[in-house]
């Protein structure tokens, strides 16, 4: 039951706490081990290489170390080996140069077996050897050593001095593996004890008051000291059954990484550990289109394919952090320990990087990616399930916005309290008709004719005052209440337009509409009992939708948008050039428009690269036959210049800023009476009016 988490293997780079601390621990170890080595003469080992209890002894140090003893899978620092029982013993019979000799050769046969590293086999050799000189250090204060190496045996008056050379013993170990774990995975050295001292020192104990009684068995009957292997045997059994339930409990069995439930019991760990000023970041990732490949290639595939993602972040992550498994293709990373926002979102890219390296399998590369989300706690939110809600925002808001990686932000979160007071608010807003619709006109840059309005939503909050678009308007795309506000902004264009059409102002009003609110067929159905009711042609308004509906298949077949199509209600396409789509889709569509994002056109007049951007989109658009439309048009040379590369129609505040219905009303009737040289004149008052404005 290997864990994949465990990168003690990897070895630390030098020059860090961690490569100095093991360094001195071994230098030390190693240093007691030759001099221990040094007081044996040729005559004691002749003695100990003809005595067959020593050769049982050897074996059974060899074979206790090959298999730990482990009572729960989620201990820091692992098990326990049964060889601790009879090195203690070999250290009562023979003293501390046999006792670390034969723990030594036993460490090493387990790092060969196991493929430990080096710097582990090493570090293991040098602990316990400092442990066994600990407990000669007590043992040594009490008479000669080794203590029971003639004929005396252990009796009841040797409790007290074997109690405390056993607990010398196990505190020695207990402080250098815990501090080795500590500084690995950036925890602090209280925590490690704590969460580890209660189930290492009951198996210790057990092991080490069984030496006195191997020693009393090896002098009196050797043969029978194999003995001590059956309760062993039994207690390792029984201990392996209890670790395999907890691991179920507290693992994904797909991927062996740690499920919700562990991720939790950490997390609050975490939380409670950190100190005044110390951060704990937690990432919430989702596979991108793993669905499909899950769909189409079959299960096994995509079980594989997680496998595959969970080897990947577990040998990404820092020490100490934790991967987990939430279920499906979510995943979960636990930083204890994390300086700030940005060190976790470097956390965070390095583990896109690993999962986004190609996948092949089945004789096929699979190009995975992922969205992740990340809170910081206190930052964000104080406690495990407030973050999990917030890094789950992060994620789709990253997911969204074809980002990657996204910190959470409170002003984004369509769950935060003001913004479901704000979303409220909206709500009683539409209801109660307290929206406002402005108009901006487009105007023809050879003639200088009106070729329509856009409209555009406003709302004056009773107490807030005046909230821009685009802070309300995104948070109704992410809520139900699109749909109304669609609702509400086309039945005012369609009254307005209604007004302007029977009273001799036949101009075009532009709506927008989001791309889901496109693909409703409700939006037809309401557009047809409008235009019925208020008696109007289809031409009378104007849907405009942003760049990004090209990239969604569903709108060339959607039967919404035949509907709309059939009903004779043109498109436009707002904001082109900000998005990755192609201009040949466009003919798959009915746009009759396209509207030339106003970044690239402010800037034409000092960038050349911007100043070709819109010269290639405005030929493109001629060529299949459609109306190009310049946003943002500020100043006279970025409309000389956008009349000399032939775009039709100009729209910003060099002409006119956004009115009222009323103001537009007048705007309109005298602009419908001027001649081209009086537009002109219109043109420049209007800049120098904004501009004092």
């Amino acid at each position: 039951m290997a864990d994949p988490t465990d990168t003690r293997d990897t070895g630390p780079r030098p020059g860090t706490p961690l490569w100095g601390y093991l360094a001195v621990v071994t230098t030390i170890g190693f240093t007691v081990l030759v001099v221990s080595q040094l007081r044996l003469d040729a005559t004691e080992v002749a003695v100990f290489v003809r005595s067959p209890m020593f050769w049982m002894l050897a074996v059974l140090i060899v074979l206790g170390e090959l298999r730990p003893v482990v009572l729960s899978s989620s201990m820091t620092v692992g098990g326990t080996y049964p060889s601790t029982m009879f090195t203690f013993a070999a250290l009562l019979q023979y003293g501390l140069p046999v006792a670390a000799l034969l723990q030594a050769v036993a460490i090493v046969v387990n790092g060969v077996v196991t493929r430990k590293a080096c710097h582990r086999v090493m570090f293991n050799i040098a602990q316990v050897t400092l442990a066994c000189g600990a407990a000669e250090l007590v043992l040594g204060l009490f008479g000669d050593l080794p203590v029971f190496g003639g004929s005396g045996l252990p009796d009841g008056s040797d409790l007290l001095m074997i109690g405390l050379a056993g607990l010398g013993y196990f505190t020695v170990r207990a402080l250098l593996v815990s501090g080795a774990v500590a500084l690995h995975e950036r925890r602090s050295i209280t925590r490690v004890i704590r969460t580890t001292i209660g189930h290492q020192s009951l198996v210790y104990a057990g092991m080490l008051g069984l030496a006195p009684l191997v020693v009393v068995v090896m002098n009196h009957s050797p043969a029978l000291v194999p003995l001590f292997l059956a309760p062993m045997v039994a207690v390792y059994f029984t201990a392996m059954m209890s670790v395999r339930r907890d691991h179920q409990a507290m693992h994904d069995g797909l991927t062996g990484l740690p499920n919700r439930k562990m991720l939790v019991l950490s997390t609050e760990e975490a939380l409670a550990e950190a100190r005044d000023g110390e951060r704990v970041g937690l990432f919430l990732l989702d596979l991108d289109r793993f669905k499909e490949i899950n769909d189409t290639l079959g299960h096994p595939v995509g079980d594989r394919l997680l496998q595959t993602v969970a080897h990947r972040l577990t040998h990404s992550v820092r020490p100490g952090d934790m991967v987990a498994r939430l279920g499906g293709d979510e995943f979960a990373v636990l930083l204890p320990s994390v300086r700030d926002a940005a060190a976790a979102r470097e956390v965070a890219a390095r583990l896109r990087v690993a999962i986004t390296e190609p996948v092949r399998l089945e004789g096929m590369s699979f190009d995975l990616d992922a969205s992740f989300g990340i809170a910081i706690y206190p930052d964000h939110a104080p406690d495990f399930e407030m973050l999990l809600q917030r890094s789950d925002v992060a994620m789709y808001l990253a997911k969204e916005g074809r980002t990657g990686v996204e910190i959470y932000a409170a002003d984004k979160d369509r769950n935060s309290p003001e913004r479901l007071t704000l979303l409220g608010d909206l709500r009683r807003a539409i209801d109660r008709s307290e929206l406002r619709l402005h108009y901006q006109p487009k105007l023809d840059l050879a003639g200088g004719q009106v070729r329509g309005v856009e409209a555009l939503v406003r709302w004056r909050h009773p107490e807030r005052g005046m909230i821009p678009p685009d802070e309300f308007v995104p948070m109704a795309e992410q809520s139900y209440l699109m749909r109304h506000l669609t609702g509400y902004v086309i039945d005012a264009a369609l009254e307005q337009a209604a007004h302007w059409w029977h009273t001799g102002l036949h101009e075009q009003i532009s709506v927008n509409v989001s791309a889901r609110d496109l693909l409703d067929s409700a939006l037809s159905d309401q557009l047809g009992a409008g235009l019925a009711r208020y008696r109007l042609p289809p031409k009378a308004i104007q849907l405009e939708v942003t760049e990004r509906i090209l990239m969604t298949d569903q709108a060339y077949t959607a039967e919404a948008v035949s509907a709309l199509a059939s009903l004779g209600v043109p498109l436009a396409l707002d904001d082109f050039g900000t998005g990755y789509s192609s201009l040949v889709r466009l003919q798959r569509l009915p746009v009759a428009e396209v509207k030339i994002d106003s970044s690239f056109v402010r800037r034409i007049a000092e960038s050349k690269d911007d100043e070709r951007i819109v010269r290639s989109i405005v030929d493109l658009v001629r060529s299949l036959g459609l109306r190009s439309v310049a946003e943002g048009v500020e100043s006279d040379e970025v409309a000389r210049r956008l009349k000399a590369m032939g775009c039709d129609l100009g729209q910003g505040w060099l002409f006119a800023e956004p009115m009222s219905a009323a103001d537009a009303t007048v705007w309109l009737r005298e602009h419908r009476a001027l001649s081209t040289h009086d537009l002109s004149l219109l043109r420049r008052r209007s800049v120098l009016d904004a501009q004092r404005a």
